[in-house]
């Protein structure tokens, strides 16, 4: 079972739900939530992980602007979760990774997930702190992707994400072609079970795809 800790970054302490590693750790993973904070989807996913053998920190990003936010998949929650987004910044987002991963280094090599708005800082990750990560159905990737990585990303999209369009899924896989890019017959969202779009079968492909992905560059 995840507890709440203090993790302290560059910019200010958040909070991050912790769960450890069922058994001997075989790595570390970084769960980057969506705009709606860290949910009670978020750390069902950070639990998930742990069952599977990885030590899981879940950063509250939008701690440095208000603490303890939880929002519904409704317009008022995306409305606020958009300016929370706005008002945090990919830099300090970036930031708060960095710190959530020095965190979990005892348990091993430390990569990242992220879902949403965490699927880019997931992406971030890779590219400028050398994090395995995966990258869920990130609307925002694209400005990024000429940078050089500097770990791999495996990416999971929508085929009927209204925010993805399939040429910007396409983009990923002109500029990153050494990355696994995989689409799926499911819209945005469809690995969170309390959002509109889930798709029980998609998710379940993804999250063997993901665990293959961990097992493969942390272990």
């Amino acid at each position: 079972m995840g507890h709440w800790i203090e993790i302290a970054t560059v910019d200010g302490p958040v909070a991050g739900w912790k769960v450890d590693a069922e058994g001997k750790p075989r790595g570390a993973i970084v769960v980057i939530q969506e705009i709606f904070g860290v949910n009670a989807h978020i750390r069902s996913v950070a639990e998930d992980y742990a069952a599977q053998g990885y030590a899981t920190l879940a950063p509250a990003y939008f701690d440095l602007a208000e603490r303890g936010v939880e929002l519904g998949y409704d317009a008022a929650g995306v409305a606020r979760g958009r300016a929370l987004i706005g008002e945090l910044g990919l830099e300090k987002a970036v930031g708060i990774t960095a710190a959530a991963a020095q965190v979990l280094q005892a348990a091993g090599k430390v990569g990242t997930v992220g879902y949403c708005w965490g699927g880019t800082v997931a992406l971030l990750a890779a590219l400028r702190l050398g994090l395995p990560s995966v990258s869920y159905y990130g609307a925002r990737n694209v400005p990024f992707l000429q940078e050089t990585p500097k770990a791999p990303v495996l990416f999971h999209f929508g085929e009927r994400d209204a925010s993805i369009p399939p040429e910007m899924v396409q983009r990923h896989r002109d500029l990153l072609p050494q990355m696994q890019v995989h689409a799926y017959p499911a819209g945005h969202g469809f690995n969170c079970d309390m959002r509109a779009d889930f798709e029980p079968a998609s998710a379940r492909l993804a999250r063997e795809r993901s665990l293959a992905f961990f097992a493969g560059n942390l272990a």
